[in-house]
């Protein structure tokens, strides 16, 4: 499917996926799902964030609007002790399917890792995350000691939690974000090939 693809058609395809977000799930308030990425995007890009790194910011829902990985009976056999099906992992094996950078779809996988290890390690993030719509018992499982070692060691370990607070941090309303498209040239210029 997308090797056949010009970066420019993967990335369209990338994106109306993810504008299927604003035609669905209003989550807070007036705002969609993509109203929130876009503000988590905008700010980790005000925070001097790279580019893989805002992608992910920005792509981390994809999984809950794209075709399931043809994989995805794998992923549901090989679930770790929450017994969850992961959109972000499912997220993140679509936009490898499309060439997206290694760095960004590791950081968009590992988000439900972020929230456990937030709601393991901060109470103030446990009690807002509790309080929120967004919580799910699996995502509430403190880690272990070995799998919060094994994370505070991983290079990406500051990203990882960086973009699952600003994920829940979001902007205040009435803030100007940049529009979808204003990403288009960042995600084209990240794109790998694909085989």
């Amino acid at each position: 499917m997308s090797t056949n693809m010009s970066p420019e058609q993967r990335v369209s395809t990338v994106f109306q996926t993810l504008e299927k977000a604003s035609k669905v799930d209003v989550i807070i308030g007036l705002k969609t799902q993509l109203d929130c990425v876009l503000e988590a995007a905008h700010v980790i890009k005000l925070h001097g964030a790279d580019e893989e790194t805002i992608l992910a910011a920005l792509l981390q829902d994809i999984g809950l609007y794209s075709p399931l990985p043809d994989n995805w009976r794998d992923i549901l056999d090989n679930e770790d002790e929450t017994n969850t099906f992961d959109d972000y992992e499912a997220g993140a094996e679509y936009l490898r399917k499309f060439g997206f950078p290694k760095k960004t779809c590791e950081l968009i996988e590992s988000d439900i890792l972020a929230k456990r290890y937030l709601v393991t390690t901060d109470p103030i993030y446990l009690e807002a995350f509790n309080a929120s719509e967004d919580s799910e018992d699996s995502w509430t499982v403190p880690l272990s000691p070995e799998e919060m070692n094994k994370l505070e060691n991983d290079q990406l370990f500051q990203q990882k939690v960086w973009i699952r607070k600003w994920n829940t941090g979001r902007l205040s309303d009435g803030i100007a974000v940049p529009a979808l498209d204003a990403y288009r040239e960042m995600a084209i210029r990240n794109l790998k090939p694909v085989v």
